[in-house]
């Protein structure tokens, strides 16, 4: 049997599959959209014969069925129950990680402290490896961490903390390592936390000390909430953490003489220099040795130059340098050692290269020799003394080359960077030096927004640190403040281009604080209030904006600080399911009085304020409430009740002049992100009417005008926002089509690729209600499976999911499955507001099962209830499928409930074909329910297509049933509804 032909693509994405990546990260990786990846794999299985993701893995990795999954040590692939489903707790980066730092020499001697460290593993779940800098801490941990590294089955971590300037910046970089997204409205600690809660995980964090203050706390955190992970921590003092079982590890044993573990080191070291010390030397080794306390870091640079000084130059040059043991107050015994070599091998050096030496350690990165001209080239160094020198400091060990898919890159060892920032201090450079570094810094920032794409992001995670020290220096530096605050808002421009929505956030605020005036930091506060949203964060936004308009008063801007006020008073409504405690309504009437009385009269002014007042008096918005978790966009409710929604209600008047006053002026002002939200208003004005076709229109608008502009922040979240809405028009007017397209792009959103639940949940509506079954119950899965990950919170977008899965398995007969997803829609959706998507899909089983009357029972209002409101989103379907039941139930007046659905609905296609075939049943009309069938398949409803064949009675009912059960449902019982 010939092999099936793979395409190129294909082959790709198998690659991709086999290095257990999701199917949003293959597509981040290719380039490809989600539902491109979803088709790759779907004819993957088809060509392969594999019957699931799995087998394809095994496949791409050359693996027999039944071999181990255990991947290689640094991956961490999803953990499954018994029963195939991912089990709770969000997998962390399912592709491969980064393995343990490979060494480029042997590892010689310390078997004693290997065995023991890699003994107190077991029994500690964390050790930190203390000791001195040059000691060997690193090198030690590294290898207990390969000798233990099966007894990890979700892998072994290595996160270098060196370049981490900021201690609360620790969990960010332990994220980055292990792949774990940012998500929308959550920390990036709690992401992470839940990320390793039912991981088997071995992380290194070496160099420590430098961030201690963060480390302590962040590893408090992490093995509170995770039990089965392990920490091995390199430091040069104790974390002082609970959890903490310290390890010393001393300098290299000088007992023994010639075979001691420091001898064996420093013959080892010089031997692969192509001269090993001969047995005429070896006295003299020791004695080399002995005078360097056994430091690791020291023996290996007095080997470094043992082929050209031999065993007289060395013994010389430290008896000459020993002066410099102390190296002044700043230095204690345990730093000696490491000092009088530093000392020695800098003595050693041409004035040029000890120049470079302590120009270059600014760099906290690996860095080319472009960089190192721009930042450390001027007198007595030029380009090509840069380029030399790098050299020589590399073959002196000063420096390491470091090979990188861009070219040659150089670094210092951190003791050896520290060191050249002390001679750069001393040298009075350290203000020039670093005032290039970080002229090149801000010229990288620019050009990494600038490139603000796939490579672009690459280049900031290249880059980031180098950002964040230089920023961290001018920041504390008055006459450096300009550049800072430049630096920070590119920065903050770079990070939310790469997703980092919270440090975006972050360094946004930061320039504000660093700005001159009230302008500027006004300015940045309502960049920062913009990525708050699309955090998902109400309070924040609030909070912001309000901070924004007091800057603006301080700089003596009362206009701009009246749009500030009333922009918050705005956000504090539309987006009050996303507060942790909306503000109470005299706070609100106080502050949109304050917004007045600074206000201008110019269209930016008057559609800011119209806006607000629309808000908080017209009861335009009039969001359902959502828990701060929630990752999708507020949604309008309409006013129409279960019991009265007959025909379409209309909003009052003045609500919705004002609303579209405010687009009016929005749009004078030329102001796009305000005529999105007064766009928004007017959508909420006409859903929380029962008009949903206006609704769906103003969406329409909001959606087209957003979609060409830049994607700034406020552009991003209002879009995130209208997509989001847009979806439920889609549902509301019957254009399934549409609603479709808005998941999908929903769904694709770079903010979302990673935290994309509330996309996911309205894609399965959608396809629920398009009759896309087995695609819907996939995507139920995932959706279980974040939902599980993110501890159960309320969301008003999982509801409906729930509920959809819930009746896909009532048409199928599974009752016990429906009884299931029924329950998780009641825990997932947000408490006391179903908005009626429940009594809809609970209708169509009970009328596929031939039980009209507990269908019209179901739609009802309950006791008490007559005012529920129903969302435009479901107001036709309920208002049809009541009316259709009534038919079907043989209730008197059910022909006056068909002429009124018809009004309502009018225009909605779906919706209509509802009310035709109805009005058929009734009048026993064959030949109008065949042409129903039509009106069901062009509206994208295969579902109710099959089943009008199935009402139409005679032979056209085996032909219904067939399709019912090529879609996956058990056979209607309709016998006693069914024309005869």
């Amino acid at each position: 049997m010939s092999t099936p032909l793979i395409s190129t693509r294909e082959t790709d994405v198998l690659v991709l599959l086999g290095q257990h990546l999701s199917n949003a990260e293959i597509a981040v990786r290719l380039s490809i959209s989600v539902r491109t990846v979803e088709s790759h794999v779907s004819s993957l299985l088809r060509k392969l014969a594999q019957p699931d993701r799995r087998a394809l893995s095994r496949h791409a990795l050359g693996r027999e069925p039944g071999a181990s999954d255990r991947p290689a040590p640094g991956r961490l692939p999803s953990v499954l129950r018994p029963d195939g489903r991912p089990a709770s707790g969000r997998p962390v980066a399912e592709r491969p990680g980064p393995l343990l730092p490979v060494p480029l020499t042997a590892f010689v001697g310390r078997a004693r402290e290997r065995a023991d460290l890699a003994a107190a593993m077991t029994a500690h779940r964390q050790l930190t490896v203390l000791g001195p800098g040059g000691v060997g801490k690193t090198r030690l941990a590294l290898e207990v961490a390969a000798d233990v590294a099966g007894e990890f089955p979700d892998g072994v971590w290595f996160v270098d903390l060196v370049p981490v300037t900021e201690p609360d910046r620790v969990a960010a970089e332990v994220a980055a390592t292990l792949g774990v997204a940012e998500e929308p409205g959550r920390d990036i600690d709690l992401s992470l936390l839940e990320s390793l809660a039912d991981r088997r995980v071995l992380l290194v964090l070496d160099n420590c000390e430098q961030v201690r203050d963060g480390v302590a706390p962040f590893l408090e955190r992490l093995l509170t909430a995770c039990p089965g992970l392990r920490v091995l921590a390199t430091s040069r003092s104790r974390l002082l953490v609970p959890f903490e079982r310290v390890f010393p590890v001393a300098p290299l044993s000088r007992e023994g003489g010639w075979g001691s573990d420091a001898v064996a080191l420093f013959t080892a070291r010089a031997g692969g220099l192509g001269l090993p010390p001969g047995p005429a030397e070896l006295d003299g080794v020791v004695d080399i040795c002995e005078r360097l306390d056994g430091m690791a870091l020291a023996i290996e640079l007095a080997a470094a130059r043992w082929p050209t000084l031999g065993l007289d130059g060395l013994g010389a040059g430290l008896s000459d340098q020993l002066r410099f043991l102390a190296g002044g107050p700043r230095a204690d015994d345990r730093h000696r050692s490491v000092r009088a070599v530093l000392d020695w091998s800098h003595e050693l050096l041409e004035p040029v290269d000890r120049a470079l030496l302590r120009r270059v350690s600014v760099f906290v990165l690996p860095f080319t020799a472009g960089a190192a001209v721009e930042v450390a080239g001027f007198a007595p160094l030029d380009p090509v003394a840069v380029a030399d020198g790098l050299g020589r400091l590399a073959e002196q060990s000063l420096l390491t080359a470091v090979p990188s898919a861009h070219g040659t890159r150089y670094r210092a060892l951190e003791t050896i960077r520290q060191y050249g920032a002390e001679r750069l201090n001393e040298a009075g450079e350290s203000a020039d030096v670093r005032s290039r570094h970080l002229g090149w810094c801000l010229d990288g920032a620019h050009e990494l927004v600038r490139t603000a794409d796939e490579d672009g992001r690459a280049g900031f995670d290249v880059l980031a640190d180098e950002l964040r020290s230089a920023l961290a220096w001018a920041a504390g530096r008055p006459e450096r403040r300009a550049d800072a605050r430049r630096l920070a808002l590119a920065l903050a421009g770079a990070a939310f281009e790469r997703n980092l929505l919270g440090e975006s956030q972050q360094r946004y605020e930061q320039a504000a604080v660093l700005a001159a005036d009230g302008t500027d930091a006004a300015e940045a506060l309502r960049r920062a209030a913009a990525v708050a949203g699309c955090r998902r964060l109400g309070d924040e936004m609030y909070r912001l904006h309000r901070a924004a308009a007091a800057a603006a008063l301080d700089a003596g801007h009362r206009a701009a600080a009246g749009r500030d006020l009333a922009t918050a008073a705005t956000v504090a409504v539309r987006f009050a399911g996303e507060f942790e405690q909306a503000p109470p309504a005299e706070v609100m009437d106080a502050l949109l009085a304050e917004a007045r009385s600074l206000s201008d009269d110019s269209p930016a002014g008057g559609a800011a304020l119209a806006l607000a007042e629309v808000a908080v008096h017209g009861d335009a918005f009039g969001t359902a409430p959502v828990g701060p978790a929630d990752s999708c966009a507020s949604v309008p409710l309409a006013a129409a009740s279960v019991t009265s929604a007959s025909t379409a209600a209309v909003p009052a008047p003045d609500v919705v002049a004002r609303a579209e006053r405010a687009v009016a002026l929005a749009r004078r002002a030329g102001d796009p992100v305000a005529e999105s939200a007064a766009l928004d208003a007017l959508a909420g004005a006409w859903s929380r009417g029962g008009d949903a076709f206006a609704a769906a229109a103003a969406t329409r608008r909001r959606i087209d005008l957003l979609r060409t502009l830049p994607q700034a922040p406020a552009v991003t979240h209002e879009l995130l926002d209208a997509l989001a809405t847009g979806i439920g028009n889609g549902f509301g007017v019957g254009d399934l089509e549409w609603a479709g397209r808005c998941a999908g792009q929903l769904a694709e959103h770079r903010l979302l690729v990673e935290a994309g639940a509330c996309a996911r949940s309205w894609l399965l509506v959608a396809d629920v209600l398009a009759g896309r079954v087995e695609k819907a119950l996939e995507t139920g899965d995932h959706l279980l499976e974040t939902w599980e990950r993110i501890g159960f919170q309320r969301s008003f977008s999982l509801g409906p999911a729930a509920a959809a899965v819930a009746m896909v398995h009532g048409l199928r007969g599974d009752h016990e499955a429906r009884a299931t997803w029924l329950a998780l829609a009641g825990r997932a959706g947000t408490p006391k507001h179903s908005h009626g998507y429940e009594a809809v899909f609970d209708a169509v089983v009970l009328l596929h099962h031939g039980r009209p009357d507990a269908a019209l029972g179901r739609l009802a209002a309950r006791p008490g209830e007559a005012g529920t409101p129903v969302s435009s989103f479901w107001l036709h379907w309920s208002v049809v499928l009541r009316a259709e039941a009534s038919v079907l139930a043989g209730r008197p007046g059910a022909r006056e409930q068909l002429d009124a659905a018809r009004v309502a609905v009018a225009g909605n296609a779906a919706a209509t074909a509802h009310v035709d075939r109805a009005e058929a049943l009734a009048d026993g009309d064959r030949e109008r329910l065949l042409a129903v069938v039509a009106a069901f398949e062009a509206a994208d409803c295969p579902y109710q297509a099959a089943l009008t064949l199935v009402l139409a009675g005679g032979d056209h009912t085996a032909a219904g049933e067939r399709a019912l059960a090529g879609l996956g449902f058990a056979p209607p019982g309709t016998d006693g509804l069914r024309l005869p």
